[in-house]
């Protein structure tokens, strides 16, 4: 079969050593699956439930679809990097016609399709024709995809038609489609890597190119149906992923071409080209999914699981460079027999016997292990790499240490689907209750209605969650922030001035909220003109840069607003000595650093917004709702404009 991996030469070693020798080398992806999922099963009682494996299977099913694709470039002995961004830019393509321009829904889902196919075609001509390497192609690709998506939408997500959202709902109330979709995908995977002409030249050019056209093919057609197939699978990964979200999110996919390529990757394909496999790649996927389900599960830090994830992208790496240095040969394309396949489909029996039988004995251990056992409360949070953020879960740890619960944090890194992972993980844990953060109001509800499902109660902390039952919303106003910003710097400049806008991140609640709010409270000073609006994202390093750029094309401004403090503390740093003397910034968030250049003068004030005792009470209430004791539904947590005048004794 042409999609089989390598097999040892015949004769390296002899007897029942020599075959499971064989077996581990040719079957390495495999073996992995079968000990995580045991080591798993060992660590934690909650993984082997019947709601946490589903959930594995929903969490993979993204991830393989989009890896699905990259395969046939791999074996081609081509990369993709633009797949992440297509898939963002095909659901928000889906969403954008079927709500704002009034397409049909089945029309609007064939433009979607075509988005992907097109992206692939692009990529594809750039490659064949144009004489791009593959990754300077597919890199630009990823870029434009990405700024379309963000044009198209206007930075803020669209909801997704209600007839294909049902692609993320579950069949029969316990079957979830995603992971219908992820086998359907699979199977035409393998269909045509192994019994169509065109899988059979992926195999030809990844092994040689020139021989590959010597011998007839047409290998600049064939790299462009190759990309354009890779476009397809990006389509279809975008738009289960959209559903899951009842949402398309224009950041959504960000850095999960990386993900497909390292499940390609570890699923045995090499990316020298030649050799790979559908059902390798959907190993690999699980693989991922399933380390991060653990993680999760065995409350390790969002930061040390980057470092697992990436430690099993070189091993297994490493595991291809030694089987290949152990003898192994490459079959050539549709070289293996029923034999084969035979003993191919024997060892996934006997292995899934083995993992069944250790697994099932494993289960075993945990059995009356939750006897007695403290509360567990799950807190997900939007992001850590932003001071504020840091101090909510520092004043949510400081509170569950006092209060004798254990709490396990997580990191969505800004990314609503990764953020939607986690809290399916929270539901099928064994947890008391889950405080979120949400990246995005929209995306996070279709998990918290599945944490309500579940009798698990949910707080949400700064953002509240839109189309589900949350117990409590612990948070102060952004948009009431975002007018207070507005009269503080305004009342600075005498009414009258022009300034700059420092936006976060597009598409985040927090960045929409607090610019609608300053927006309204600048109506109020018709002598402030804003000459400019750029996003930044929240962070520190970008508002440098995008400030230096404004100056440029506004080198007179007397003030800057940014949505956080981070941003604000970049702009005093492109400001140098014009900040706080011609220049007044405002930031938002009362971060540490933004405290210390306010008592500097550099930074006018900060709208404040306590983080830590956001944290605190989150978790607080989060305990009583565990309890069945009676909670808020809103707990407001007080705004304050810092400035020099009034920030001695402010603690955030």
């Amino acid at each position: 079969m042409a999609t089989d991996t390598l097999t040892s030469k015949p004769g390296a070693q002899g007897g029942a050593t020599g075959g499971l020798r064989r077996l581990l080398l040719d079957n390495g992806a495999l073996t992995a699956l079968i000990v995580l999922v045991i080591a798993m099963s060992a660590l934690s009682g909650d993984f082997l439930t019947a709601d946490n494996l589903l959930n594995v299977g929903v969490q993979a099913a993204v991830t393989a679809i989009l890896a699905f694709g990259v395969t046939f470039v791999i074996v081609s002995a081509g990369i993709d990097l633009s797949v992440g961004s297509v898939a963002a830019l095909s659901a928000t393509v889906l969403a954008w016609s079927a709500t704002e321009a009034g397409v049909p829904v089945a029309l609007a889902v064939l433009l979607a399709v075509a988005t992907g196919i097109v992206c692939g075609l692009v990529n594809g001509f750039l490659v064949s024709y144009g004489k791009l390497p593959p990754f300077i192609a597919t890199l630009a690709m990823l870029s434009v995809a990405r700024g379309l998506s963000l044009v198209i939408s206007q930075g803020s997500p669209i909801a997704f038609p209600d007839s294909v959202s049902h692609l993320g709902d579950t069949l029969g109330g316990w079957l979830p489609v995603p992971v219908l979709v992820m086998v359907v995908m699979g199977l035409l995977t393998a269909f045509v890597l192994g019994r169509t002409y065109i899988g059979r030249s992926m195999y030809a050019i990844g092994g040689n190119e020139e021989a590959a056209r010597l011998s007839g093919l047409r290998v600049k057609k064939q790299k462009l149906a190759i990309y354009a197939f890779s476009g397809l699978f990006a389509a279809a990964a975008g738009i289960v992923l959209a559903s899951r979200l009842a949402s398309a999110q224009p950041q959504a996919a960000q850095g999960y071409e990386l993900d497909a390529i390292a499940a390609v990757v570890i699923g045995g394909a090499s990316l020298a080209g030649g050799t790979g496999k559908a059902s390798g790649t959907l190993i690999g996927a699980l693989i991922l999914a399933v380390l991060r389900n653990g993680l999760n599960l065995l409350s390790v830090s969002a930061f040390w699981q980057q470092v697992v994830i990436g430690v099993v992208i070189a091993l297994a790496v490493l595991f291809d460079t030694l089987r290949r240095k152990a003898g192994a040969t490459t079959p050539a394309a549709g070289a293996s027999g029923g034999g084969n396949r035979g003993r191919q489909a024997l060892t996934y029996v006997i292995a899934a016997v083995v993992a069944v039988a250790v697994v099932g004995a494993t289960s075993l251990l945990h059995n009356g292990s939750s006897a007695g056992a403290r509360p567990k409360i799950g807190l997900s949070l939007s992001t850590l790499n932003n001071p504020f953020f840091v101090q909510i879960r520092d004043g949510a740890e400081e509170e569950a240490k006092k209060l004798g619960v254990d709490l396990t944090v997580t990191d969505a890194q800004n990314d609503a689907s990764q953020q939607a992972n986690q809290l399916q993980n929270f539901t099928s844990g064994s947890l008391s209750a889950v405080v979120v953060n949400p990246v995005d109001s929209d995306a996070a509800g279709p998990s918290v209605r599945g944490a309500n499902q579940a009798g698990i109660p949910v707080i949400a902390v700064d953002r509240g969650v839109n189309n589900a039952d949350t117990s409590a919303l612990v948070a102060s106003d952004n948009v009431e922030g975002g007018a207070l910003g507005a009269k503080a710097l305004a009342e600075k400049l005498g009414g009258k001035g022009t300034i700059v806008i420092l936006q976060g991140q597009a598409g985040t609640s927090a960045s929409r909220e607090r610019g609608a709010g300053f927006a309204e409270g600048l109506k109020a000073y018709p002598g402030i003109k804003v000459v400019a609006k750029q996003p930044a994202d929240f962070d520190r390093t970008k508002g440098l840069d995008v400030m230096t750029n404004l100056l440029q094309a506004h080198p007179d401004i007397d003030g800057v607003f940014a949505e956080n403090d981070e941003m604000a503390l970049g702009a005093i740093k492109a400001l140098g000595s014009k900040a706080g003397t011609s220049v007044q910034v405002v930031g938002f968030d009362g971060t540490p650093d933004g405290l210390k250049a306010v008592r500097a003068g550099t930074l006018y004030a900060s709208v404040a917004q306590q983080p830590s005792e956001l944290g605190r009470i989150a978790v607080r209430n989060a305990l009583r709702a565990a309890e069945d004791e009676k909670v808020e539904k809103m707990v407001k947590v007080p705004v304050k404009v810092v400035t020099k005048e009034n920030v001695a004794g402010f603690e955030g």
